[in-house]
């Protein structure tokens, strides 16, 4: 892969870290605000619909954000762009599309094959 490529992934993976990091921490700090009283239960059951559905958001933003941080790892190693599975080169445009991937496309789609064939 170009040097060029590198720093571009490297860039855009640590802009969308920081974007994410900056996200958890709006969470955080909006759930600690102090309890408003609600005195139509219907008004309060939809806060905590709403409450667990950022959770559930921030539960996935926090897996992504390890893979984003793994993917700065590889960068950092020399190893982003090479598929764990079969060591060849993972295209760009496969790379622009998912940056965290670590498979390369004819890998990943066998896998989900597999997945499929085996009903997992």
């Amino acid at each position: 892969m170009k040097k060029k490529d590198i720093e571009y992934f490297k860039e855009f993976l640590n802009d969308r870290l920081q974007e994410l990091l900056s996200h958890a921490d709006n969470t955080v700090s909006g759930m600690t605000a102090p309890k408003e009283n609600f005195p139509d239960p219907t008004d309060r059951a939809s806060l905590e619909s709403d409450r667990n559905f950022m959770l559930r958001i921030r539960d996935r933003e926090n897996k992504l954000i390890k893979k984003i941080k793994k993917a700065l790892d590889r960068i950092e190693n020399g190893t982003f762009g090479i598929c764990e599975k079969c060591g060849e080169d993972i295209s760009v445009k496969r790379l622009k599309a998912r940056p965290v991937t670590t498979h390369c496309i004819d890998c990943k789609t066998k896998e989900e094959a597999l997945e499929k064939a085996l009903g997992l």
